[in-house]
């Protein structure tokens, strides 16, 4: 497996070693030991998470308070999709920066986003199902929702149509609604 590092410090794109035959393609999704002897601290998966959307489908911007705080190992499964991370740790040297790639279930390529950073996608295909491999589980009352939409952001989503979106995340708060909240994590918490 090859890791390699984005514009965002602690967010990597994996691309697995593909083997294939006449039968089709195996590769290794995630080994955790290797994931987290990379990143220089565990990764212990301990909860996992699929959402399928169809095409043109805006999930996100979606991150998690600390503490818990919440790592997310995500890969697309069936389909593709669009997906951005957006640095919203306070202090960081990207703060406010963002990575673009596409996700898709025949490359295996996956992403890996530390505490701190917002995720989201838009999905490119009917039927899209996404795997997130979740550093803890669900706490209630902890997710931090960041509209995908925000103009001070200006993700590159590459609508041609308005986009498929749940009521919670069409009524989420702006990155200065959340900072003046109170509500982001701090770089020094989250990278000592």
């Amino acid at each position: 497996m090859e890791i390699a590092g984005t514009e965002i410090p602690g967010v990597y794109t994996l691309t697995p070693d593909l083997i294939t035959d006449h039968r089709g393609a195996f590769f290794e999704s995630l080994r955790a030991e290797e994931l987290s002897r990379f990143l220089g601290r565990p990764f212990a998966p301990a909860q996992i998470n699929f959402s399928s959307s169809r095409r043109n489908t805006l999930r996100g911007l979606h991150s998690v308070t600390l503490p818990p705080g919440q790592a997310k190992y995500v890969t697309c499964v069936r389909g593709a999709l669009r997906d951005i991370s957006v640095d919203l740790r306070v202090g960081s040297p990207s703060f406010g920066r963002h990575t673009v790639r596409t996700l898709d279930a025949e490359s295996g390529v996956s992403v890996f986003i530390p505490e701190g950073v917002a995720h989201g996608f838009l999905t490119l295909a009917d039927d899209t199902c996404i795997s997130y491999v979740l550093s803890t589980a669900h706490v209630p009352g902890t997710q931090i929702d960041i509209d995908p939409l925000d103009p001070e952001l200006s993700l590159p989503w590459g609508l041609t149509e308005e986009p498929v979106m749940s009521e919670k995340d069409a009524r989420a708060m702006s990155v200065r609604q959340a900072l003046s909240a109170g509500v982001l994590a701090h770089w020094s918490d989250v990278c000592p």
